[in-house]
């Protein structure tokens, strides 16, 4: 067992260090560059009275949740994440579960706010067609993915992140680490901020 438990943990290590990062226009960028840019792109959003808006299934559904949660409680952000399980059930029985996403962005996405498309695979039908939303509303769009090199998700953000691996363990706990960055930098960047007004 302690093998296997070595093993888990190494592939982890070595998953963090091969993050794949691109950015729209300009290809491949640096892990540090795409969190730098997906923050600056989040903040400036935000702070023009747009929202963060995070999407997922399954593991990724509940790293949307608890992410658009600490990212309004802890970092000030306003975020939501589409996954009521009210919202859920309805839109799935009377237009298909493959609208789940499609709905609430035609509804409520706005040309200012900012979604994070979180899909292990990046193939989910519901995402990709929430991403079609997106594009036509002008919505910033931020992308987690893995699985296969070539998914569709894995080009169609603003700022994109691509975990290589097959396993949804390994890709679901890098993209929540991924997330808790983009937060944990925010929280950085208030107290900072707020020191030097104390400062003053």
């Amino acid at each position: 067992m302690k093998e296997e438990i070595n093993h888990n943990h190494q592939l982890l290590i070595s998953l963090l260090k091969d993050i794949v990062t691109t950015k729209k226009g300009e290809g491949l960028s640096a892990l540090d560059e795409a969190v730098e840019s997906a923050i600056n792109l989040i903040l400036a959003q935000t702070n023009i009275g747009g929202k963060l808006m995070l999407i997922g299934n399954g593991g990724s559904s509940a790293i949307a949740s608890h992410m658009a949660t600490d990212f309004w409680k802890n970092a000030g952000v306003r975020a939501t994440a589409f996954n009521d399980s009210v919202s859920l059930t309805c839109i799935g029985n009377d237009n298909g579960y493959k609208h789940v996403f499609e709905k609430p962005l035609e509804m409520f996405g706005e040309e200012k706010d900012v979604l994070i498309a979180i899909s292990s695979s990046g193939m989910s039908e519901n995402i990709l067609r929430a991403i079609d939303v997106a594009q036509k509303k002008k919505i910033r769009i931020i992308t987690l993915s893995g699985f296969g090199e070539n998914n569709p998700l894995r080009t169609k953000g603003e700022i994109n992140f691509y975990v290589p691996s097959m396993q949804y363990g390994h890709v679901e706990v890098i993209h929540h680490a991924i997330c808790h960055m983009f937060i944990d930098v925010i929280i950085a960047k208030n107290l900072k901020a707020n020191r030097k007004v104390e400062a003053l």
